[in-house]
């Protein structure tokens, strides 16, 4: 005889793989962080059950859930009620036809949506509160490929790392690196690279953080040699910037080692060495300290970089985390000049290679370039509001800043569990997993986060 489950009529009750998402859902909606989109952005699509902004919203929520693709809505998103009630969404639209939105995007829904964007980063990022008068701003400027099918627009030859004969796009960006956020990404043909993207990529993130005269004094601008022309650094120097980066040309770098009186060994990298260029006479409009840098190659010859900073010793000490009283130490110094640029490897390229395994960002391709635009934006969105969930969590559960975004969307915000409802379709219970070793660790944490939202969040057998 088979018997079922009354569930009073005033209460639902929904098993999700997203326990822990939809707590951070909660929150996301009750900050209203994607009103700016619907508000700035205006698609031209005929509504059939869903707007634009909705489908748009539904799109962001799988890259959360961690599909690799549009096509996993399907099944991550749309059969899960409790994980679409968190977002405010009644419903989710089905794949095809968020990609049809995608589609329908113009030029001027993605500069709506760079508005949009914008207006999200004032109100919400920590990069936008910084602190001017006691700490340094940190951007690191970069540029990434990204790979695509020849048919797409833009998709043209380029550099692709470990992928020879590839056409692609390049996505460029600019980090706020001690938040961890993406100020601006900006997309661009396959050939481009960064000495033609940094100047329009910082004038936007100017317009973002708002950076005058006194705030670009005590912004620093670290980059690779892509955007080390003199053009390029002197464009920055003129506007104010402190610059920390390579040399663009190596028949220059190659010139400038020639003077170096004395190469002193990298303590801490064998076969590295560095030293001092005294050459006065310089292209640049303000005062720069150059530093050559060489390792050996493969093949036995010198490898040869030029580091250009207007970093003071006593800065760059304790940017890099050394001791002030090594400024009268000429090896430290210069190790900490170089250590400050290899620190690069920690900050925007560490950034760049969460969001391709976490987010997927090279899973996915529109052969329209304005939906790609679109769709990069959506992946900035979903990458920053990860580093804003782990800012909510971390009062009660200080570790989580030890995670990167792959296990932020692999281990924590998937987690098996049950959502109760109310009859007015409100989430009033989040029941997480309690064989779940995260979902111990995560209790207290959206507890307290929900506590305004008065969601109870408790442990159960699932």
């Amino acid at each position: 005889m088979e018997q079922s489950i009354h569930v009073p009529e005033a209460v639902k009750e929904s098993f999700t793989a997203y326990a822990s998402l939809i707590g951070i859902g909660v929150q996301f909606e009750a900050r209203q962080v994607f009103k700016p989109i619907a508000h700035h952005v205006k698609i031209a699509q005929k509504v059939v059950t869903y707007t634009p902004v909705d489908k748009l919203k539904d799109g962001f929520i799988n890259l959360l859930a961690g599909a690799r693709g549009m096509v996993e809505v399907n099944k991550r998103g749309r059969c899960d009620m409790g994980l679409q009630r968190a977002f405010g969404r009644a419903g989710c639209a089905e794949q095809s036809v968020i990609q049809d939105t995608l589609d329908a995007c113009t030029d001027e829904n993605v500069a709506q949506m760079h508005t949009a964007m914008q207006v999200i980063y004032q109100k919400h990022s920590q990069g936008y509160r910084h602190d001017y008068t006691h700490d340094w701003q940190l951007l690191d400027v970069d540029i990434t490929g990204r790979p695509c099918g020849e048919k797409a627009a833009f998709a043209t030859p380029g550099y692709f790392a470990h992928q020879r004969n590839r056409r692609g796009r390049q996505m460029g960006y600019v980090i706020a690196t001690w938040y961890e956020e993406t100020v601006v990404a900006r997309l661009y043909a396959g050939h481009t690279q960064l000495n033609k993207a940094l100047i329009p990529l910082l004038e936007a993130t100017e317009q973002t953080l708002r950076l005058d005269c006194a705030r670009r004094a005590r912004t620093i601008v670290r980059m690779d040699a892509g955007g080390g022309s003199v053009e390029d650094v002197n464009w920055l120097l003129r506007r104010g910037y402190q610059v920390h980066g390579k040399d663009y040309s190596g028949q220059r770098a190659q010139n400038l080692a020639q003077q170096v009186r004395v190469w002193i060994p990298d303590p801490y990298n064998p076969g590295r060495e560095m030293g001092w260029i005294e050459e006065t006479e310089t292209p640049y409009c303000r005062e720069v300290r150059r530093i050559a840098v060489r390792c050996r190659k493969q093949n036995q010859q010198w490898g040869i970089g030029v580091l250009i900073s207007t970093l003071t010793p006593h800065e760059v000490l304790w940017l890099s985390g050394q001791y002030d009283q090594d400024s009268d130490d000429p090896a430290m110094v210069l190790y900490a000049y170089v250590h400050f640029y290899d620190l690069r490897g920690g900050g925007v390229e560490t950034e760049i290679k969460e969001d391709k395994q976490g987010l997927g960002t090279t899973k996915r391709y529109k052969k329209s370039f304005a939906a790609q635009q679109m769709l990069l934006q959506l992946e900035v969105l979903a990458h920053n509001t990860t580093m804003w969930a782990q800012q909510w969590l971390a009062p009660h559960y200080p570790q989580i800043h030890s995670l990167g975004i792959l296990r932020l969307i692999r281990n924590v915000f998937r987690m098996q569990g049950k959502v109760i409802l109310n009859r007015f379709d409100q989430i009033v219970h989040i029941v997480l997993n309690e064989t779940d070793p995260w979902a111990v660790k995560l209790r207290p944490a959206l507890s307290a986060l929900l506590t305004h939202q008065h969601i109870a969040v408790t442990l159960g057998e699932i």
